[in-house]
C-alpha cells in the first residue's frame, strides 16, 4: 500500500531550517512543497537549493501551497506568530525548541491548536539518541529500582561571534533568556522524560564571563519531583573550551546510568564525539558499555547525527498527522521545559523555592 504523502513546508530559513529541509525532502511521508522566511532574498536561495516555491508572506504560502504541516524555525519569541497564522487553516505544526520563551505564550499555541484540531510537536531529538532510548528503557524496566537523583551537567561555551550573529541574541526581550533557554532545553527534556514531573525548585542565575550580552551564561538549580526524587540542573556557556552534556540517572537499589549527549562541540556532530553511555553499573550489564559505545561511535561515522535524528523525529511527527494520534513530543512536553527555566528565573528574583505547576505572569521573571 503506497504511503499518503503529506504536504509539508519549512518556516524559518536558517541553519536549523536546512536540517529540517534535508528530513522533508527525503522522508517518504513528505512532499516539500514550500519554504518561508521574512527576508524574501533568503527564502528565494533556500527555496531554489531545494526545488521548491519561496515565500515571506504566511497566508499566501498556506493558500497557494496547499500546506498540510510545516516545520517552524524561526527564532523563538516568534512562534506563537507563525502557529497563530497556520494552525486555524488546518496546518500542523512541528515547532523548534524551545515551545516560546514565555508560558502565556505556550498556552496560547496549545489553545490555538487544540482549538483548530491540529498537531502540535516540539523537537526534541535527543530523546531518539540511542544511548537515552537506553536510559529510558532501562527505567521503564525498573533495572535501576526507582530513579532516586538525577544529575544534568551542561557545560559548554559560546563566544562573542556567536552572539553576534543574529542580533535577537543575548537579549530578554528577543531571545527570552541565555544558555536555559538557548542550550539547555533538550537536557531539561530529557531530565523530566526521565524523572517524570517537578514538585519544587531552587534556582539562581548569573552572568558570569560575557559581559556583552544581557542574558544569563550560568544557572543552577536543585530540584525535587513530585515522586520525590531529587535532582541538580547545572547549565553554563562559559567554559572555553567546552567540556560536555551530560546527565545522570542513579536508582533506588544502587544502579546508575547516564549518557555523555554532546562532548565539547555541544553537538553529537561526529565519530570522534558521538553521544555515548558513560555509566552503566546495572547489574549484570555492566560489560555491555564497551559494545554500546563502539555501536555509537559507528553510526556516528555513517553520517550527521544532527540529521539522523531529527529526521526520526519528523518522521515520527508526520505519523502522527497520518494516523491521528499524539505524537511522540507534545506541546505540553514543550510547555515544561520551559516552565523549568521559567522557575529559574522566578527563584532567583523572589529569593525563594518556586513550586509547581506554574501559572502565566504578566512582568518578567528577571531579576539579576
Amino acid at each position: 500500500m503506497e504511503t499518503k504523502r503529506i504536504r509539508t513546508a519549512v518556516v524559518g530559513c536558517g541553519k536549523i531550517g536546512t536540517v529540517h529541509a534535508n528530513a522533508l525532502s527525503s522522508l517518504v511521508q513528505s512532499e516539500l512543497v514550500a519554504v518561508c522566511d521574512a527576508s524574501p532574498d533568503r527564502a528565494k536561495a533556500f527555496g531554489e537549493r531545494y526545488g521548491v516555491p519561496a515565500y515571506s508572506d504566511l497566508m499566501e504560502m498556506a493558500v497557494q501551497s496547499k500546506v498540510e504541516a510545516v516545520a517552524i524555525c524561526t527564532p523563538h519569541p516568534v512562534h506563537a506568530d507563525a502557529i497563530e497564522v497556520l494552525a486555524p487553516l488546518g496546518i500542523h505544526c512541528l515547532v523548534e525548541k524551545p515551545l516560546a520563551i514565555d508560558l502565556a505564550s505556550c498556552d496560547k499555541i496549545i489553545e490555538t491548536c487544540r482549538r483548530a484540531g491540529t498537531k502540535l510537536g516540539v523537537m526534541s531529538q535527543r530523546r531518539w539518541y540511542a544511548p537515552h532510548v537506553r536510559m529510558r528503557r532501562a527505567i521503564d524496566a525498573g533495572a535501576i529500582g526507582q530513579p532516586v537523583l538525577a544529575i544534568v551537567s551542561v557545560l559548554g561555551w559560546r563566544d562573542e561571534a556567536y552572539y553576534a550573529s543574529d542580533p535577537w541574541r543575548g537579549r530578554w526581550a528577543t531571545e527570552g533568556g541565555g544558555v536555559l533557554v538557548n542550550q539547555a532545553p533538550h537536557q531539561l527534556d530529557l531530565l523530566q522524560w526521565f524523572m517524570g514531573p517537578i514538585g519544587e525548585l531552587h534556582a539562581y542565575w548569573a552572568n558570569v564571563n560575557h559581559p556583552s550580552i544581557e542574558v544569563e551564561d550560568t544557572a543552577v538549580a536543585v530540584v525535587r519531583f513530585r515522586s520525590g526524587a531529587l535532582g541538580n540542573i547545572v547549565a553554563s556557556n562559559s567554559q572555553k573550551p567546552g567540556l560536555h552534556w551530560r546527565i545522570e540517572v542513579h536508582g533506588s537499589n544502587g544502579a546508575s546510568i547516564g549518557a555523555r549527549t554532546e562532548g565539547a562541540s555541544m553537538t553529537a556532530s561526529g565519530d570522534d564525539d558521538p553521544a555515548i553511555n558513560d555509566v552503566w553499573t546495572v547489574s549484570g550489564e555492566e560489560q555491555l558499555l564497551a559494545r554500546w559505545q563502539a555501536e555509537d561511535r559507528a553510526t556516528a561515522r555513517t553520517g550527521t547525527p544532527e540529521q539522523l535524528y531529527h529526521a526520526r523525529q519528523v518522521e515520527d511527527f508526520l505519523d502522527a498527522v497520518a494516523a491521528d494520534r499524539d505524537p511522540a513530543v507534545s506541546g505540553e512536553d514543550g510547555r515544561s521545559v520551559v516552565e523549568i527555566f521559567t522557575a529559574i528565573y522566578r527563584s532567583q528574583r523572589d529569593r525563594r523555592p518556586v513550586q509547581f505547576p506554574l501559572k502565566p505572569e504578566t512582568a518578567p521573571a528577571l531579576d539579576g
